[in-house]
């Protein structure tokens, strides 16, 4: 078994055997006896890596026997491995070649926090989101048997990317084709089942071994031409198992069940592994694991050690004290709710299991029967706010921007055409950084504003939000407030639940020539820029409805509008100032900032917006190249 360390190693740890297995053929030449010392040593490195670069590390640490098993048994990278969610693959990056680039793991130019298939050949599926991968191994399993190839299709999904709709679709077709898959549910919340011991582990051996498999076979010719006798065989073998394992929805849905069994028992999964190697059909094996395991801490609190930042080198200067900054926007978010929830007792919250990330902890410890985490199913957790909507309640969606992009015919079909009262408070809007543009919010001002009846705000600052929360929870139809991940710029926060008036900016400087439309965050550089040119600067709050009557004056007084936002510039609400002044037959230059069509590589988020010039110095030089340009005309 692993063996459980205390702390994370500052200096590279001595892994002569992790040495020779820098590559999965490395691996392989190994003796099957020394794999759980290769174990150890992937554990220790994994703690140093992180260790010195940050990232996520529980989820990586509860799967490094099976990635050490995975990757012995089959014939990686011919044979396809496909990893779901993503942050169990960092000991996967390891053994495939990128262990001496790990220290540059979610840095700009360095290596990734997901798989990605332009990184490594290893890497069979880009991913970033959970629940996907069942349905890409069976995809690439029935292309390789229409290509006429034996190579093996691995899918490994946790118990909680198990909860999403879309995993069960692909479990529900792949025995309709009758594909040659294996599934791993990495169950490492013991959520399905507890069973797991030496009965379970001897069973599963049992269970999957070709002797087995031969003679259920050979039995099914035998049997099928009684009648009736095969089902009736077929059911009692089925029944037998579900008394000693949880596997009957999975045999009911077509898939021949293996399991649970430990995950970090090394010899049982490589046993296991090979005895389902070659069967034919759905194979689905059920591990259990311990996020975090070899690691004390994490095993004790693997919620906190989901992820972990970068620590410190030794003997390090102490650290410069950080100015204080305001709350994180999240944390106003949750606040704001709580506050609702004691005033409108209509008030209901939903989250797709973002309960820490989005601040809703303390939401759910007073009001437990006004929260609702739907787990990893965005589809349904929309729907439920409308349907709850249709009821009278007034629903609070929190959701990343990436995630509700999963929901989308929802929020159109279920929410927008029906003119619902459910609001979505949209974290992590705009670039987030080390994660990369999987995660990236780049589209929702785009995809939100195209919707009839929907309105879409976007507050630059902490105060802003508080009451932008507010107006979207007073307002008669479906509303959208989108904000960013991190803190803000430490604005007063006004302890009132007062609403906005709807479709109404506000100028913050006034100036000449030059008119910063600014939605969002963006207003702190904007400011900035704004000082030096003498430009005027307009918070523009609303998306939709767009104040058009504050555009109008604006592009009558000035020579230039610029708008700003961190959102994609195709669609995004610069376009609706555009589209605005086409309308209205009003002539003017406008200068549209915002992220590029491109996906916009990891980086430090301020690395990320001088790309794209979002900072105040790519503001401020992109506005007098406009300049320039307009003077030469």
């Amino acid at each position: 078994m692993p063996t459980t360390f205390k702390e994370i190693p500052r200096e590279r740890p001595s892994t002569p055997l992790l040495d020779k297995a820098a590559t999965p053929d490395g691996l392989r030449r190994l003796g099957e006896a020394e794999l759980e010392a290769l174990a150890d040593e992937l554990r220790l490195e994994l703690l140093y890596t992180v260790g010195q670069t940050g990232g996520h590390f529980g989820a990586g640490l509860g799967v490094i026997e099976l990635t050490v098993a995975l990757h012995y048994v089959f014939d990686t990278p011919d044979d396809r491995l496909v990893w779901d969610v993503g942050h169990q693959a960092y000991p996967h990056k390891i053994l495939t070649g990128r262990r001496e680039k790990m220290s540059t793991l979610r840095q700009k130019g360095g290596v990734a926090a997901f798989p990605r298939r332009s990184e490594s050949e290893y890497d069979t599926f880009g991913v970033g989101h959970s629940s996907t991968s069942i349905s890409a191994a069976l995809g690439m399993a029935i292309a390789s048997r229409l290509q006429g190839s034996e190579r093996k299709s691995i899918a490994v999904i946790g118990d909680g990317a198990l909860t999403a709709g879309m995993a069960f679709e692909a479990l529900n077709h792949a025995p309709e084709v009758n594909a040659d898959m294996l599934v791993i549910l990495n169950d490492n919340d013991m959520s399905i089942s507890r069973n797991v011991g030496g009965l379970s582990n001897y069973l599963a051996k049992i269970l999957s071994s070709r002797t087995y498999a031969s003679m259920r076979e050979g039995s099914k010719k035998v049997l099928s031409r009684l009648p009736g006798a095969w089902e009736i065989a077929r059911r009692t073998e089925e029944y037998a198992k579900g008394m000693l394992v949880p596997g009957t929805l999975f045999e009911e849905l077509g898939w021949n069940y293996i399991g649970p069994i430990d995950g970090h028992d090394l010899p049982t999964l490589i046993a296991t592994l090979r005895n389902m190697r070659d069967l034919k059909g759905p194979q689905f094996l059920h591990v259990v694991t311990k996020k975090g395991k070899g690691f004390a801490p994490a095993e004790v609190d693997p919620i906190g050690y989901h992820a972990i930042t970068k620590l410190d080198p030794l003997n390090a200067p102490a650290a410069v004290p950080k100015k204080a900054s305001g709350p994180k926007y999240s944390g106003v978010f949750g606040q704001w709710l709580c506050d609702m929830a004691d005033a409108d007792e209509r008030l209901v919250g939903i989250t797709p299991a973002m309960k820490e990330g989005s601040d809703l902890v303390a939401f759910s410890e007073r009001y437990p029967e006004r929260y609702f985490d739907v787990a990893i199913a965005e589809q349904h957790a929309v729907t439920l706010a409308a349907g709850m909507a249709c009821e009278g309640s007034k629903p609070v969606v929190a959701i990343y921007s990436t995630f509700l992009q999963r929901g989308y015919d929802q929020l159109i079909h279920d929410v927008a055409v029906q003119n619902l009262d459910v609001l979505f408070a949209i974290d992590r809007a705009g670039l987030v950084g080390e994660d990369g543009p999987t995660h990236a919010g780049s589209f929702d001002l785009s995809y939100l504003r195209c919707i009839p009846g929907m309105l879409v705000m976007t507050p630059s600052d902490e105060n802003e939000l508080r009451k932008m929360l507010t107006t979207g929870h007073l307002f008669n139809g479906p509303a959208a407030v989108r904000y960013p991940r991190g803190t803000g710029p430490n604005a007063v926060i006004e302890s009132a639940l007062e609403p906005l008036e709807i479709g109404k900016g506000i100028v913050r400087r006034q100036g000449s020539k030059v008119a910063m439309l600014v939605f969002g965050v963006q207003l702190a550089e904007a400011m900035v820029v704004a000082e030096k040119l003498d430009a005027t600067l307009v918070d523009m709050r609303f998306v939709k409805p767009l104040d058009e009557s504050l555009v109008r004056v604006m592009a009558a007084s000035h020579d230039l509008l610029v708008t700003v936002e961190e959102n994609a510039i195709m669609g995004g609400a610069g376009a609706a100032v555009s589209e605005f002044l086409a309308r209205e037959n009003i002539l003017k230059s406008v200068l549209h900032l915002g992220l590029p069509d491109v996906y916009v590589e990891h980086a430090k988020p301020a690395q990320m917006l001088a790309e794209c010039g979002l900072d105040a110095d790519g503001i401020e030089a992109s506005i007098a190249d406009r300049l320039q340009k307009i003077h030469n005309a």
